[in-house]
């Protein structure tokens, strides 16, 4: 009897599932819109999504145009500087050819039987043209006469006895000359240094 009365007493309760994800395929009950539609917000947020993938899409075809044509440039510059290059390597080379040539007609003039001190005039001549050429590249002698040893710039050979205290580490002689190209050292002058024995 209580069981019964429980029964008359319930409220029917229903429940409309208005989120349009949730849609069933069932019939809306009431007058409420399609749940086919999309709010706008999401709407909204779709088309801000689809603009940005475009803009993206736009900034990956510049990068790319400007990776292609920064590439081009490079290779460019390379095949200039390469030509540069080149270029000047023929100069020093067809400066050096006229020292050649000058070589050659001291040679000539010896096998022609030139007397010794013209010959030894001639060879001077050339050796003169030939620092006057590397001196227009940059390239000077390094000073070693009555310098002080300086280990940055000569390669001491050999070390031989000091004539006076005065003269202890200084160039006494000279093997090989040395050069610099601009400030930096070509090849460091091999010297003989004097040492005070006395010490």
């Amino acid at each position: 009897m209580t069981g019964m009365a429980d029964k008359e007493h319930e409220i029917p309760v229903k429940v409309v599932d208005r989120r349009w994800w949730a849609n069933t395929g069932e019939a809306a009950e009431t007058d409420a819109p399609s749940r086919d539609i999309k709010p706008s917000y999401v709407e909204q947020l779709e088309q801000q999504v689809a603009e940005k993938d475009r803009q993206v899409q736009e900034y990956i075809a510049k990068y790319r145009q400007a990776a292609a044509e920064f590439e081009d440039a490079r290779l460019r510059v390379r095949r200039e500087v390469s030509k540069d290059v080149e270029r000047g390597r023929r100069e020093i080379l067809s400066d050096l050819l006229e020292v050649v040539d000058n070589l050659d007609r001291a040679i000539e003039s010896a096998r022609q039987g030139a007397s010794p001190a013209s010959l030894l005039q001639g060879v001077e001549m050339v050796r003169r043209q030939f620092l006057s050429k590397l001196e227009g590249l940059g390239v000077t002698r390094i000073e070693v006469t009555d310098q002080p040893f300086d280990p940055s710039v000569h390669e001491a050979i050999t070390t031989v006895p000091s004539s006076s205290p005065d003269q202890d580490g200084h160039i006494v002689g000279v093997v090989r000359q040395g050069y610099r190209i601009g400030d930096d050292v070509l090849r460091p002058a091999s010297v003989a240094v004097a040492k005070d024995v006395s010490l």
